[in-house]
């Protein structure tokens, strides 16, 4: 919890920006909080809420956020042989926690020893980052119209993921996805539908593999 306590820096404003905009969008306060709750991913989150502003019925609403959140089958596929020797119940509850802010710091926890009580730090992270996403979007749908347009936390985010980029940047390959990723995303920023976003990454991960794949 208290190596996730900077990354909560970014992911507070986030969760009370997502909390004022779903009471914009229509979503009762309860939905919103709902969201939250059930959902817990926030870029899917706020993908959902402009769907239901626009009035998309709601199998296109699972799908966007399934086709959103396909990045997690990395981060679990990364996490997932440390986790094997772990009761269902466990494995449950660390997926239901798996988020971008709790993978960057559980992926550097699982490269020192030992291993063994790992997934209690990841169950640390992780908690720490849902009781504060669910208490920062009631804020949100509490005080979300009293939060002055001038604070512009909507820059909290990105800065979030630059925190959790720079600590990974410990070798040539994780340098070459970064740089080739970011690069071409703001090459290719005018695509439809943030096509670039996933370009870059496809790109930025093969890359690294081709480079790790040379050493």
């Amino acid at each position: 919890m208290r190596d996730q306590l900077p990354l909560l820096l970014g992911v507070i404003p986030f969760g009370m920006i997502f909390g004022a905009l779903a009471l914009e969008a229509g979503v009762p306060p309860l939905g919103a909080n709902g969201l939250s709750l059930f959902v817990f991913a926030g870029s899917a989150q706020f993908v959902s809420i402009n769907l239901i502003a626009t009035g998309a019925p709601a199998l296109v609403m699972v799908f966007t956020i399934f086709i959103v959140n396909l990045r997690h089958a990395l981060y679990s596929a990364s996490l997932g042989p440390h986790m094997q020797h772990l009761p269902t119940r466990w494995k449950l509850l660390l997926a239901y926690l798996l988020t971008d802010e709790a993978f960057a710091v559980a992926q550097a926890r699982y490269r020192r020893p030992p291993l063994d009580t790992a997934h209690w730090y990841m169950l640390g992270t992780g908690l720490a980052l849902w009781f504060s996403w669910q208490l920062s979007t009631l804020a949100g749908v509490v005080f979300g119209a009293g939060i002055p347009a001038s604070w512009s936390l909507e820059f909290a985010l990105p800065l979030t993921f630059l925190a959790m980029l720079l600590p990974a940047l410990i070798d040539r390959p994780a340098w070459a996805a970064a740089l080739s990723g970011g690069a071409l995303a703001i090459l290719l920023r005018p695509l439809p539908y943030n096509l670039g976003l996933v370009a870059g990454a496809t790109v930025a991960v093969g890359v690294a593999v081709l480079i790790e794949g040379r050493r």
